[in-house]
């Protein structure tokens, strides 16, 4: 999917969240990443592929927010 130089990381990259966004919609909470992956405000994941990946946040910050 990415069109630019250099190219973002695949969608099954470990860093696959360094893509560049090219639609983003903050106020539902999501954004679209050029190499396929939404990434939502929760820390959640939906891959190109169907595949999701559960809200991984850093335990301070989730323990912060408790």
């Amino acid at each position: 999917m990415c069109q630019h130089a250099p190219a973002c990381p695949s969608a099954d990259a470990p860093d696959h969240e360094a893509a560049v966004v090219i639609a983003a919609h903050p106020d539902q909470g999501w954004a679209l990443r050029c190499n396929g992956v939404l990434t939502f405000d929760d820390t959640g994941e939906l891959l190109p592929d169907g595949t999701i990946i559960a809200p991984h946040r850093p335990a301070a910050m989730a323990s912060a927010a408790a």
